[in-house]
């Protein structure tokens, strides 16, 4: 395969995280520089088909999802395909033997946010918090163990639960966004007239109890991404304390953010922690 072509791609998939998500950028760049490109293959293509979905509404979202799935299927068959974002993430999936299965539960949770406004079962909510984080975990643990099976089955449900408790973080801090623009609603039994601070607390409550579980799983992880790891499951905390502080109400009326100023602060944190032995 032409190597300017394979460089040129991961370059616009890191291009793409960059612009997109600050905060993960800076998580990708404390990983091993040896699997920085695999990451951000992994995040160009999440975060395109989640932009699909979620931003691209002055299109026909249906028919570019198609058309994105499309090109990802014919990416698989021939291990080539002139969109870069779907090229360098086949390669990655390739790279690593990652499972169609996850692949497909992802697209599969994108593909409903098209239609599915509404989760009534926690059964339903929680298949699309495999599809839509879970999943994203397990690929980029698959790139943490580097092919060790053995590994990767011991750090796999610490990984899925960090991917659910990032995921219902994000739900947390979205809810204006979801409610109002979106008409969506993943918490099943929730909307806008009942949603007050019982219902939070109960929601915090299980994303706490994820979190405790996940840090046990991210205290194993290889030296090659345990910092970048930690250094996510510490913005996420320190986000979801300021969701916890913040009355319900507030909640679906405005976006919950930590500013770059702590951002950095936290960053710094967590790096002096790491080399102080003190993850």
């Amino acid at each position: 395969m032409d190597p300017i072509y394979t460089q040129t791609a991961f370059e616009i998939s890191r291009i793409v995280t960059k612009n997109y998500s600050t905060s993960f950028y800076s998580a990708v760049n404390l990983l091993d520089k040896s699997i920085r490109d695999d990451i951000y293959g992994i995040y160009g293509f999440v975060r395109l088909a989640d932009e699909i979905v979620d931003s691209f509404s002055f299109y026909d979202q249906k028919a570019l999802f198609n058309r994105f799935e499309a090109e990802y299927s014919s990416c698989k068959l021939t291990g080539f395909s002139l969109n870069p974002i779907i090229y360098a993430f086949q390669q990655v999936i390739s790279k690593y033997k990652i499972e169609d299965e996850i692949v497909d539960s992802f697209l599969r949770s994108m593909r409903a946010d098209l239609n599915k406004k509404v989760y009534k079962t926690e059964e339903e909510a929680r298949e699309y918090i495999f599809g839509s984080a879970e999943s994203v975990g397990l690929m980029c643990l698959s790139i943490f163990v580097q092919g060790n099976n053995e590994e990767y089955d011991k750090l796999e449900p610490y990984a899925r639960k960090l991917g659910s408790a990032f995921q219902k973080v994000n739900f947390l801090r979205d809810m204006k966004q979801d409610m109002e623009v979106l008409d969506r609603c993943y918490f099943p039994g929730i909307n806008r007239n009942n949603f007050d601070e019982f219902q939070k607390k109960k929601i915090i409550n299980d994303i706490e109890s994820d979190f405790a579980e996940a840090l046990v799983g991210v205290k194993l992880l290889p030296e090659n991404s345990r910092l970048g790891v930690y250094t996510a499951y510490v913005y996420y905390s320190k986000l979801l304390e300021k969701i916890k502080k913040t009355p319900a109400p507030k909640l679906i009326s405005k976006r919950i953010r930590i500013s770059d100023f702590a951002k950095m602060g936290l960053l710094m944190q967590t790096f002096v922690f790491s080399k102080m032995g003190l993850m």
